[in-house]
């Protein structure tokens, strides 16, 4: 149940979403690009710093009230919602969680503000589901690091202002396999923006590949230890499931709404389709299935703030993360092909809604852990 201060949040995010989103989301994803000014229209609203302390400019709302506000802004575009989450989830909490004071003083305003837009660097060409095995390097000079390597399907990549951007540093901890977390100036010389991906969903999001060639980050630019950049990356990847999780959520809610608007108003045989026993056990296993997602984040949101509180104790945090992603993203897969089966050859068509639905939902099941990755974390779960 939503309490008060819960349900105002939620209520404004979907009415930004109506107002702001939802009408041009077809049009963004048509020419593969969001209006930059949505995110100064999120920003005044403060959407760019949900969990960002209120003295550092945020509104410092606990996780499970973002992710219900963050299903409403993916209910009205996958794409978008997909930079709001970065800007949200693992960068600052990150630097939350592990940055000095004075990172956090000078970094979480002007990303709560939107003054800095943000992006995160892990994956590599070859080190996906493996980024322990990544091949940037970031070695020590006077006054700080030189970092170079090569990134892969970084979202903002040319879009961020500063990158979180993760290297291999060959200290001495984790038999040299010591990797650290780095604040990367986009501008700054020897970076730049590779080849942008053409994707089969989230068009109007910016998919790039990054190269760094000789950075020099000064050394206040090293966030926490520099061996312990993974886990740091690790830790913010059960966030991050959670989000891709409620982000599923969303894009199946508006599935299944298209779906149901669209079955009462097609007639066939003399009256709408609404009514044949097929479409509604569709429609409603549809709906259940929503639901059972949407109670998994929730559940895997409570259990990360515990943990997060220093509560934790045996719950399985990893785990629940991963059970909330896999379930949501394959009902969102399952969902928005159900409603393209709904709207028949319509569905097929570009102009529909759910055509791009069903093009957005995909992506969930890959990105922040694979189906595949998701069942072998649960299982170490159990049986470790």
């Amino acid at each position: 149940m939503l309490t008060g201060d819960r349900r105002a949040i939620q209520e404004l995010a979907r009415d930004f979403a109506e107002g702001e989103i939802v009408p041009v989301a077809g049009q963004w994803d048509h020419q593969g690009a969001f209006d930059r000014e949505v995110l100064d229209k999120l920003a005044g609203l403060g959407f760019l710093g949900m969990m960002v302390p209120e003295r550092y400019g945020g509104l410092e709302l606990d996780l499970p009230t973002y992710l219900v506000a963050f299903e409403e802004f993916a209910r009205g575009d996958a794409a978008l919602s997909l930079t709001i989450h970065i800007q949200n989830g693992p960068v600052p909490v990150i630097l939350l969680d592990h940055g000095t004071g004075e990172q956090k003083s000078r970094w979480l305003p002007a990303l709560a503000s939107g003054e800095k837009i943000a992006g995160f660097a892990l994956s590599e060409a070859g080190a996906g589901s493996d980024p322990a095995s990544m091949t940037a390097r970031a070695r020590r000079v006077d006054g700080g690091w030189e970092i170079s390597g090569q990134k892969k399907w970084v979202t903002n990549g040319g879009l961020a202002d500063v990158m979180l951007v993760f290297a291999r540093t060959g200290g001495p901890d984790a038999g040299g396999r010591a990797i650290g977390a780095f604040l990367v100036d986009t501008d700054a010389p020897g970076y730049r923006v590779g080849k942008r991906e053409k994707t089969m969903g989230l068009r109007a999001s910016e998919t790039v590949e990054v190269e760094l060639d000789g950075v020099r980050v000064a050394g206040d630019r090293l966030v926490g230890n520099p061996s312990h950049g993974l886990r740091y990356a690790l830790e913010a990847l059960d966030l991050g499931r959670l989000g891709i999780g409620a982000q599923a959520v969303g894009i199946a809610r508006a599935a299944l709404e298209h779906a149901i608007v669209y079955s009462r108003e097609r007639h066939q045989f003399g009256r709408p389709i609404a009514s044949f026993g097929a479409i509604r056990s569709k429609l409603s296993t549809m709906a259940t299935r929503i639901a059972a997602s949407r109670a998994l984040v929730m559940e895997g949101a409570r259990a990360w703030q515990e943990r997060a509180a220093g509560r934790a104790g045996d719950v399985p945090v990893t785990a629940r993360s991963a059970m909330a992603k896999l379930m949501a993203s394959e009902t969102a897969a399952w969902v928005t092909e159900e409603a393209v089966r709904i709207f028949g050859g319509y569905g097929f068509m570009r102009e529909f809604p759910v055509e791009k639905l069903m093009r957005d939902a995909k992506v969930t099941e890959i990105y922040e852990g694979t189906s595949e990755i998701l069942r072998l974390v649960i299982g170490r779960s159990l049986t470790a």
